[in-house]
């Protein structure tokens, strides 16, 4: 089952990857119907996929499904906004690593369906972890619906609401933990001789492999970092580990109301 219409609400990061990945895939729904109170996003949006449309938010709201990809600090508003204009049948979808389940639903009443997914950015190359969470009312047919909608991208699987503030830092967030990291390795290859396809191709390489050696090998943490014994950035590397445990619980806990100790 697929949607004959996808509305989002913003035009921002999100709705590009997602609408980028869905292009990639060759599967990007026939209506595509984008609102959002900056113009500029919408025109950006509308550049780079140029089968979407700009409709205004009771339009948005009529879609089969609707994802809401908002900041969080006006994720209720936005909703409450929704209200009025839902299909009877529309599925909304929040996009947002706050509001949980109970929360969506105390907004937009207890007849409608709704889920909640956690986007991945690496969904624009169809290798995304989406995890998904349905709300009390969604049958096998909003599940069909929904998790059609998100595996061209990448894996979608159903978690437990409670856990998604762990996975907005965990697959939302851990990419920019990555990124400048492997960005810096491949650009300090070039300074050292190695040509740039060269060096992402082994860069490449060696991050699939280290994940597998982790997964596969069967040792402790200890034990595998332990395979190479010449660690050059090694204070670096402990600095980065400790800002882990410093920042991203109390991260966690202010995503999902909790304080710290609760967390």
């Amino acid at each position: 089952m697929s949607a004959a219409s996808v509305g989002f609400v913003g035009a921002g990061r999100v709705a590009r990857i997602l609408l980028g990945g869905w292009g990639r895939a060759g599967v990007l729904p026939g209506d595509v119907r984008v609102t959002d109170p900056d113009g500029a996003a919408v025109d950006r949006l509308l550049a780079a996929e140029p089968t979407a449309r700009r409709a205004d938010l009771a339009d948005v709201a009529a879609a089969d499904v609707v994802l809401v990809g908002v900041h969080p600090p006006v994720m209720a508003d936005t909703l409450t906004a929704l209200t009025g204009s839902l299909g009877p049948d529309t599925v909304v979808v929040s996009l947002a690593p706050v509001a949980r389940l109970e929360n969506i639903v105390a907004v937009l009443g207890g007849d409608r369906l709704i889920a909640r997914v956690i986007p991945n950015a690496a969904s624009l190359v169809g290798a995304g972890f989406n995890p998904v969470a349905f709300g009390k009312r969604a049958t096998s047919t909003t599940r069909e619906l929904i998790l059609g909608l998100f595996a061209p991208l990448g894996a979608a699987p159903e978690v437990a609401d409670e856990d998604l503030e762990a996975y907005a830092i965990l697959t939302a967030m851990g990419p920019t933990y990555l990124w400048s990291q492997l960005y810096a390795l491949v650009d300090v290859a070039g300074q050292i001789g190695l040509a740039p396809d060269d060096a992402a191709r082994a860069v490449g390489a060696m991050v699939a492999g280290a994940w597998r050696t982790m997964a596969e090998a069967g040792l402790s943490a200890e034990e595998v970092q332990d395979l190479v014994p010449v660690k050059p950035l090694a204070h670096a590397v402990g600095a980065m580990t400790s800002a882990y445990g410093d920042v991203l619980p109390d991260l966690h806990a202010k995503l999902s109301g909790k304080t710290h100790q609760q967390a």
